[in-house]
């Protein structure tokens, strides 16, 4: 076995810690720790609970230890847009709230008071949606100006957790692109911007670019796990990392298919046109200089919502079997309508969304994952379309990676709409692309190129 490296891939539902090496030219993974996540309810509001998320990645590297392992590297990922506000010695400033929070409700309009919605999205190919992190600053600046007053940095997610590694702060590129604040197709922040929105400059922090050593753990840290890692930053945001896994050559589209899904395809360059505005879709950051463009959509949020609801733990597998069982149900909801993005009850408001809608009303669990796998479908299938369209571009090819890929019900019924070949695979993509770019920072392949093709879906 060569270097053994080490993956903490965190989402929004979940998190893991994965080790990986190379084994007769190919990359093997194993997982060393998982536990849940999300956000909890504190002081009425949506909030993560970094110090209990931190406890786990250090449980992970003492099971790693324990195991006899000890990586040279470890790297990062999670979701994008949340952020941590820390003082000039790196203490949390306020709270740390969470995407799903109704904290930015109306800050879209006080924005457009300073720039219009196509301004803004010429400016910096990031479509609008109200979780991004300028309408949480735009937030912070109205609802608790004392906090970003006294802030001296912005930390991303991975960032912060790189920081508490290792005391060093630095802002990843990919994750930093999630923000709606880098200048479209660049890898620095729109400072210009952040002034006319009232955001101290200082927060800003230079962006690196993934694969950047950001500094080895702290000793006190080394000494409570066993582990002695160097920290890289990785490709940070999850979609990235999970999209740099994929070993496809040529023109395709790929779903990188989880909590949300996101439906798109690998350029060069952004389009930042009013076209690709109206139809949804962004322009994140990727790895190897690559632009992510894509649409991001419902994916498996509802069928987690609705299996937490139901209470009776069922797995996954059996919800797409009893969705099977009900192959004939006919109702269709929009599934990227903002009443599913944080509902008190997903289950009420689907059969709210039937109801309203003169549609048939789902009761049973089988009706109510039918009703969301066959309208996830569709909405790919639309977003096939549009793709095609604003990239004069046809794709006969569409990749499924991350956790999403084994829900095989859907993935046949997503070929079925897209009438395209659908392969599907790499359950741990974000985690084989998260260590994919530490084995390229570290040497141990030779380029990103060769490294890809040690990877099978």
């Amino acid at each position: 076995m060569g270097n053994y490296y080490l993956a903490v891939d965190l989402g929004a539902s979940g998190g893991r810690l994965i080790g990986g090496y190379l084994k007769d030219g190919r990359l093997m993974l194993e997982e060393i720790h998982r536990f849940e996540n999300g956000m909890i309810r504190r002081g009425g509001s949506y909030c993560w609970d970094y110090n209990r998320i931190f406890s786990e990645i250090l449980e992970g590297m003492k099971k790693c230890a324990q195991k006899g392992l000890s990586p040279v590297s470890m790297g990062i990922d999670t979701w994008g847009v949340d952020y941590v506000l820390t003082d000039r010695d790196g203490k949390v400033i306020g709270e740390t709230y969470g995407y799903r929070d109704s904290r930015t409700e109306g800050m879209d309009r006080k924005l457009e008071e300073i720039l219009t919605p196509e301004e803004l999205y010429e400016r910096t190919g990031i479509l609008k949606a109200s979780y991004n992190t300028i309408y949480q600053l735009m937030a912070d600046r109205l609802q608790r100006p004392q906090v970003l007053d006294g802030a001296h940095s912005l930390l991303m997610v991975p960032d912060y957790l790189n920081y508490l590694l290792t005391g060093i702060r630095r802002c990843e590129y990919t994750e930093a692109s999630t923000t709606q604040l880098l200048r479209c197709g660049e890898k620095e922040w729109d400072l210009e911007l952040a002034r006319m929105l009232g955001y101290p400059e200082r927060i800003f922090l230079p962006v690196v670019a993934p694969g950047t050593r950001i500094g080895a753990v702290k000793e006190e840290i080394a000494e409570l796990t066993g582990c002695r890692p160097a920290v890289t930053a990785v490709a940070s945001h999850d979609t990235a990392s999970a999209i740099a896994a994929i070993p496809e050559e040529g023109e395709f589209i790929y779903i990188s298919s989880g909590t949300w899904s996101l439906m798109g395809t690998l350029l060069d360059a952004p389009i930042c046109t009013a076209q690709s505005r109206e139809a949804n879709f962004t322009n994140e950051g990727g790895f190897g200089d690559k632009i992510c463009f894509h649409k991001n959509l419902m994916g498996l949020w509802m069928i987690q919502s609705i299996r937490k609801e139901d209470g009776r733990g069922l797995d996954y597998g059996t919800i797409c079997s009893m969705a099977e069982a009900c192959e004939d149900f006919p109702s269709r909801v929009d599934v990227n309508h903002e009443r599913f993005l944080a509902p008190e009850s997903m289950t009420g408001e689907i059969r709210a969304f039937c109801r309203e809608s003169g549609q048939q009303v789902p009761e049973t669990m089988g009706e109510l994952a039918g009703v969301v796998y066959h309208s996830l479908a569709e909405s790919y299938a639309q977003t096939a379309e549009q793709l095609e369209k604003l990239t004069r571009k046809t794709y006969d090819r569409v990749l499924i990676v991350g956790g999403g890929s084994s829900a095989g019900y859907l993935n046949r019924l997503t070929e079925k709409a897209l009438k395209r070949q659908v392969r599907t695979g790499l359950k741990e993509a974000t985690a084989a692309g998260n260590i994919l770019v530490q084995m390229v920072a570290e040497g141990e392949v030779p380029s990103y190129e060769e490294g890809k093709q040690m990877i099978e879906l």
